[in-house]
């Protein structure tokens, strides 16, 4: 089992910035793709981000390119999302997600069946 405890969220005004951590525990992540999803209120969840095993590729929603980046650190079990120029259409909950597929996949399967999943941390952006 691994656990995964998503932190940084929080209000944050139009343009401005915020980093997402997700902590993992219980195994080490380094042999999991680990993702980022996201469903705002009254929406279905989509995907945000992924990225593979050793940090080679990163993948991301078309709407988020340029402004977020994903990154992760095996030795700390520690998954990252930077948010960048953020926009009140990104307001939602965002929730970690680790998986033994291949992390190109995440966004294709918009998160079905994977492994594991935090329980979310609230972004809200306000203009």
């Amino acid at each position: 089992q691994v656990q995964l405890v998503e932190s940084g969220g929080g209000l944050e005004q139009a343009g401005g910035s915020l980093k997402l951590a997700c902590a993992a525990s219980g195994r080490p992540i380094s042999m999991y793709a680990m993702g980022w999803f996201r469903q705002a209120p009254g929406k279905e969840r989509e995907f945000v981000a992924s990225i593979s095993t050793a940090s080679k590729h990163t993948y991301y929603k078309d709407s988020v390119k340029g402004r977020f980046t994903i990154s992760r650190d095996n030795a700390k079990n520690l998954v990252f999302l930077q948010m960048n120029n953020l926009k009140p259409e990104d307001t939602a909950y965002y929730y970690c997600a680790a998986d033994r597929a291949a992390a190109q996949d995440m966004g294709a399967r918009n998160g079905i069946g994977m492994d594991f999943w935090g329980k979310g941390t609230l972004v809200t952006v306000f203009s």
